[in-house]
């Protein structure tokens, strides 16, 4: 299956890349990864012929910012968008009036989306949807939820924003991928906002037996430019030799 990463800044867009999306293109179906402003080229990477879902981990602007942008598209096959449990009021509120046109057709409505919208919370327990995922909530200020999802045979993990707890351990374990936000290039102890550094997702690959490791989610105010995503990629190659720093527009095959 081929991985696409969209948007890979965190906090806000910048020259280095816009703020978080990623597209699973697998066999079977479409898989995205939050919705920032990179989600705006999704449409140059999905066509109508495969179930479409999109997992949320949060709802802080940088992962949600391009949620508006659902309405320049025109998927037959609709949009299952998935959440943490709980958190449906969230999504409720940033997708409609007056933030946005609203997902929900209405008599009243002159505009909607052309692409169906279906709303699903999932809890930590394991799902088929008809694949296997599971939601695992995470330390992250208002609440992140991380994400296990099985596709080809190939389990991949995505933190979303989080610190490095035990719960950042269940979401890694074994997993062929994980897919791990490096917001700081160090991060403060005790840590009470939630993010991690190279060296701690480093830490974090080696320790949970994780085969690939890649890191996204840059903060934008500390990241400033690519030759810095790399000195990222070499420290956590430090710990943990299958380490990738992400850019936008860059491939991944699993």
């Amino acid at each position: 299956m081929k991985i696409t990463f969209l948007g890979t800044n965190g906090w806000y867009s910048s020259p280095t890349g816009d703020t978080p999306c990623i597209v699973i293109d697998s066999k079977d179906q479409y898989v995205i990864l939050d919705a920032g402003n990179g989600i705006y080229k999704l449409d140059r990477f999905i066509n109508d012929h495969k179930p479409v879902s999109l997992f949320i981990s949060h709802f802080h602007l940088d992962h949600v910012s391009g949620l508006h942008t659902l309405a320049k598209f025109n998927l037959k096959q609709g949009i299952d968008v998935y959440i943490g449990e709980g958190r449906a009021k969230d999504f409720e509120t940033i997708v409609n009036p007056p933030f946005t046109v609203g997902y929900k057709p209405k008599p009243e409505n002159i505009i909607i989306l052309k692409t169906e919208i279906r709303l699903h919370e999932l809890s930590q327990k394991v799902k088929n949807i008809p694949y296997k995922v599971v939601a695992i909530k995470q330390h992250h200020a208002y609440v992140d939820h991380g994400y296990r999802i099985e596709l080809e045979g190939k389990t991949i993990a995505y933190t979303g924003d989080c610190g490095f707890t035990d719960q950042a351990r269940t979401l890694a374990k074994g997993v062929d991928l994980l897919i791990c936000e490096c917001s700081n290039k160090k991060t403060d102890e005790p840590d009470l906002w939630g993010h991690f550094d190279p060296k701690q997702a480093g830490n974090l690959a080696r320790e949970s037996g994780v085969k690939q490791l890649i890191l996204t989610h840059f903060g934008a105010h500390l990241y400033k430019t690519l030759d810095e995503r790399k000195w990222a990629e070499e420290e956590s190659k430090k710990i943990f030799p299958n380490s990738t720093a992400a850019t936008d527009g860059m491939e991944f095959t699993l």
